[in-house]
């Protein structure tokens, strides 16, 4: 199959100021060494704890940081040095509620997005009657973003990151912070957007979630992976996902 990502011995490290010298520098891996790769049309999951590498690692693929060494590419491209080619063919949504105007519409966003990628207005209305649809809010189309419930947000920044129609989507914890009927209703968006052969990347520390969504993960504790494959092959003989995770953790500890 096709990889349209391509990770190999991606490190990025940052260096941190210690409160005891002001002369003392210390070295923090957030990323160190990873490796794996993505196919095209498949949801592939990054799992870790909060402070594993996980947003460190896709703000590196989708070109808002830069490697401190290893290669990383998307679409057959470098993410840093050839960025302008990725860029168009690529979206990113993050959890939360702060990548849409909530004192626009849905529609008037989506308008809005659509002129950054300089579409033009004939393709703009198709486009985004299309979208709406798909996530279910073309009842609302007209509503202001901010008479909106924290799901139907989500959902905006969903149909935010197609408005360019992305050959990859990232999503960085997508369902962060949803009641378990908005978190349902995002993961059958997910799906959809598999059918329509998008390949979509995402960062979740839920292992349900991932488990339920995605055809191959990996995990990153430390900055380090420690397992990758389809949940059946990280399961392994545990009983559940999160049996083999716990365990995954508790042998990768110092």
């Amino acid at each position: 199959m096709e990889q349209v990502i391509e990770v190999q011995a991606l490190r990025r490290e940052y260096v941190r100021q210690t409160r005891l010298f002001r002369s003392g520098k210390k070295v923090v891996k957030a990323v160190d060494g990873i490796s794996f790769s993505v196919a095209r049309g498949e949801i592939f999951g990054l799992l870790g704890q909060n402070g594993a590498g996980k947003t460190t690692t896709i703000k590196m693929l989708t070109t808002l940081l830069a490697p401190s060494s290893g290669e990383c590419r998307v679409l057959g491209y470098r993410s840093f040095g050839e960025e302008k080619k990725i860029r168009p063919r690529i979206n990113f949504i993050f959890g939360g509620e702060m990548g849409v105007y909530r004192r626009l519409s849905a529609r008037d966003n989506l308008h809005y997005f659509s002129n950054l990628y300089l579409l033009s207005r004939a393709e703009q209305a198709k486009r985004i009657d299309a979208i709406l649809k798909l996530v279910d809010l073309a009842d609302r189309a007209d509503d202001l973003a901010e008479t909106y419930s924290k799901g139907m947000i989500q959902r905006l920044q969903i149909a935010r990151g197609l408005i360019n129609n992305p050959e990859i989507l990232f999503m960085d914890e997508p369902t962060v912070g949803l009641d378990p009927l908005g978190a349902r209703m995002l993961r059958d968006i997910i799906r959809r957007l598999r059918e329509e052969g998008r390949t979509v990347l995402l960062t979740t520390h839920y292992l349900a979630e991932a488990e339920e969504l995605c055809d191959r993960m990996v995990i990153i504790n430390r900055g380090k992976l420690v397992a990758g494959g389809t949940p059946a092959q990280i399961k392994g003989d545990c009983a559940t996902l999160e049996d083999a995770y716990v365990r995954l953790i508790e042998e990768d500890k110092p």
